[in-house]
């Protein structure tokens, strides 16, 4: 059975003609297909049914054809404007096709719905603009698409993708890409290869209100798993224009098999140095990266700061807890001083966060962190990892809400973490000792508001091995709530140190905990 299988008709109500006519809106001049009954419900139940099956991949068409259309010949590709869908009740969300290529070489259906009716939209190159001597001029008419983008009203900017396997991204708060969320992932960061789910089909809801954003629906398939999932997607701007873009998600999986690792709500980013890894910046800018930490929420209310690292070898870090709040890899530095790219503004890259709408119960925070030499990788993983397994057969259940924002919401009884700096050990004006390196923490929040030298702040600093000197904090000169935290650590070997700290006042915490993974031989 073929992708197209997988979303098995489930009753025929009209034909194209009758369907182009009963499109209403959505759409102009494009082709539509028969219509045929849709539901939630209905989807949950094709993949329930596919997830008995054993999986066939999907047939790559024309691949000889599809493979000419490399980076240079892709750009020649344009989705003319004026056949963009425009869905939802209003009209005012245009969504726009991608053509399939050499580097997105599989392919999609994407669907309209109305009430309970879904019309597939036909692939046609009369919806690009194309050079006539163009290879993908020689594509049947059943090629499909590579995914879609919802477009800004003016149609000069999109703020929403899905393209590939089952990843999506949005342009998050300041119309910037970075990184990448996925639908589920599978054996990440095992010996064995990692296995990506795939969105064969998408339906479009053109029922959502205007003040309700936007619904789409998704239809996943791997030789693990079978999937069902609802987004709703709604994007405000707040007072300073910054840009909020949420999506509810529902997953409904259904196992053809015994998975050994998922990943729920995973992310895939890029770090390759920043302010802690100085020793190995290479290139003019000070630092590159779309990511620069790991925030979680723990279930019992405690606040992590883990900062990424471009390790000298694989490593994988879990988080373990229970019923977890909130997770997700932030972009905390906002000055575009410490990137100096004016070409792809690193400083703007969207923060995403995870909060679970119903609970995850027992499980782990999982980061995965691969080392790279280039700004063109994504070497950065986290998702979250549940303790109970999904076996073949089993059903399981996902709702969490899904953000991209500037920053995430933080309590004002604890201050975050704004910088690490890693350094030579010692003090200036002195002989430095071998193998004793200096770390630096900044802290910021209104709680050091009033808090002075006297006034019993400390620092309470934990390694999982070394010996620890010189460690101390005060509030930097001349800047608002903010304090540092200093010591340093003596340790070698090829083992890397874990380390936990913060700042506290007698019994009560002041920060949020920062974490980190040092590499004294690296």
């Amino acid at each position: 059975m073929t992708a197209s299988g997988l979303a098995t008709k489930l009753g025929v109500l009209g034909s194209a003609h009758a369907a182009a006519a009963n499109a209403g809106n959505m759409t102009r001049g494009l082709k539509l297909g028969p219509g045929e009954r849709f539901s939630f419900a209905l989807l949950q139940d094709r993949a329930k049914e596919a997830a008995t099956r054993a999986f066939e991949p999907a047939p790559k068409v024309s691949p000889e054809i599809v493979s000419q259309i490399d980076y240079d010949a892709y750009q020649k590709i344009r989705f003319r404007p004026d056949m963009s869908l425009r869905i939802g009740q209003d009209g005012k969300l245009p969504v726009q096709l991608f053509h399939v290529g050499a580097m997105t070489p599989d392919t999609v259906k994407v669907h309209l719905v109305r009430g309970e009716e879904a019309h597939e939209v036909l692939y046609s190159p009369d919806l690009f603009d194309t050079p006539a001597d163009h290879p993908a001029r020689k594509l049947p008419p059943e090629i499909g698409f590579a995914g879609f983008r919802v477009m800004a009203p003016d149609l000069k900017t999109d703020w929403l993708a899905f393209l590939g396997a089952s990843y999506f991204r949005t342009a998050g708060p300041y119309n910037q890409y970075g990184l990448s969320a996925r639908g589920l992932a599978i054996d990440t960061g095992l010996q064995t290869p990692e296995e990506f789910p795939r969105f064969t089909d998408f339906w479009l809801d053109n029922d959502t209100p205007e003040n309700e954003g936007m619904t789409l629906y998704a239809l996943l398939d791997s030789p693990s798993v079978a999937g069902a999932y609802r987004f709703r997607i709604r994007r405000s701007l707040d007072k300073r224009e910054i840009a909020r873009i949420g999506m509810e998600i529902e997953a409904e999986l259904f196992a053809r098999r015994d998975i050994n690792r998922l990943g729920v709500a995973p992310f895939s980013s890029m770090y390759w140095y920043g302010e802690t890894s100085r020793r190995q910046v290479v290139d003019w800018r000070p630092e590159i990266h779309d990511s620069d930490g790991l925030a979680i929420w723990t279930g019992s209310g405690e606040r992590i700061w883990r900062p990424l690292n471009n390790p000298p070898r694989v490593m994988g870090n879990a988080f373990v807890d229970n019923n977890i709040r909130g997770f997700g890899l932030l972009q905390r530095d906002r000055d575009f001083v410490h990137y100096l790219d004016d070409s792809v503004f690193y400083e703007r890259r969207a923060s995403v966060w995870v909060e679970p709408l119903e609970p995850f119960g027992e499980g782990e925070v999982q980061l995965l962190e691969i080392p790279t030499d280039d700004e063109i990788h994504d070497n950065i993983a986290a998702y979250w990892y549940p303790k109970q397994k999904l076996n073949a057969g089993e059903r399981r259940r996902f709702h969490y809400r899904l953000s991209w924002l500037d920053d995430i919401p933080f309590p004002a009884n604890l201050a975050r973490t704004t910088a690490t700096w890693t350094g030579l050990g010692g003090r200036p004006g002195h002989k430095r000792p071998e193998g004793v390196r200096k770390f630096v923490i900044d802290f910021q929040g209104a709680v050091f508001r009033g808090l002075g030298r006297d006034d019993g702040v400390e620092i309470v600093v934990t390694p999982s091995r070394g010996t620890l000197s010189n460690a101390y904090c005060h509030p930097v000169v001349d800047q608002r709530e903010r304090w540092r935290a200093l010591f340093d650590l003596e340790a070698t070997g090829n083992e890397p140190v874990d380390l936990r700290a913060y700042l506290r006042q007698g019994n009560r915490a002041l920060t949020e905990t920062w974490v980190f993974q040092y590499f004294p031989d690296a």
